[in-house]
């Protein structure tokens, strides 16, 4: 009898210590897999960036639809131009006063053209899959919008691509889910979703970027 409760004494000893293993190391493994994953869904949050303001640069406004934004890059130029000092004659003031009175002004020259395509992506053609969520087991793409928003009464172009956590740790602990989605701060990414832009706000600025993806959030 008394070799029987030693087992089981030592039956309950194991589980707790497996289940207090588990308790910290369930949360360690999940944050490995969410920082694997987010980086890479922040690289291409970032290339969708780039295209999105070269779109901007080039037409005044932003894409909503990613087929026609991969057509952009595939077939848009950058035009090249410099910029250089020079001082004229100011005609409407000797036309007035009667004396020459020269101005300075900036003359733009036109030097050629670059493509959009090699300029941002050089020889990859990963933008190509730009739209789709770069993690194993995932068969989703980024949800995308664009528009204006009246800001002092003029319409300034917005744009803002997205994806919820939720489907980038869509094997993941549903609670360890649940926390991560109500995460505020300035070293992570808050909220729900993982985005760059916003259809609210002027603003390229992306979600966690400071912390994930490699480089800084410079835009």
């Amino acid at each position: 009898m008394k070799l029987v409760i030693q087992l089981l004494l030592w039956i309950v000893i194991i589980f707790l210590g497996y289940m207090v293993f588990n308790a910290v190391y369930e949360p360690i493994k999940f944050n490995k897999v969410k920082e694997k994953r987010y980086a890479k869904v922040i690289d291409r949050l970032k290339d969708i960036r780039a295209a999105q303001l070269a779109h901007q640069e080039i037409t005044g406004s932003f894409e909503k639809d990613f087929d026609k934004l991969v057509r952009f890059i595939d077939t848009a130029e950058y035009t090249l131009t410099q910029r250089r000092d020079s001082t004229v004659l100011d005609e409407e003031y000797k036309k007035t006063y009667g004396v020459d009175q020269y101005k300075d002004i900036v003359i733009v020259d036109t030097l050629g053209t670059a493509s959009v395509k090699d300029s941002l992506f050089k020889n990859s053609t990963r933008y190509k899959d730009m739209m789709k969520v770069p993690v194993d087991g995932v068969d989703a793409q980024f949800t995308m919008d664009a528009g204006t928003i009246l800001k002092n009464e003029i319409k300034i172009p917005v744009f803002e691509a997205k994806v919820a956590k939720k489907v980038v740790l869509f094997d993941q602990d549903k609670d360890l889910i649940m926390t991560e989605n109500q995460v505020v701060s300035v070293d992570d990414v808050n909220g729900p979703f993982i985005s760059v832009g916003s259809m609210t706000e002027v603003s390229t600025s992306g979600n966690g970027f400071d912390n994930y993806g490699g480089d800084k959030d410079n835009y």
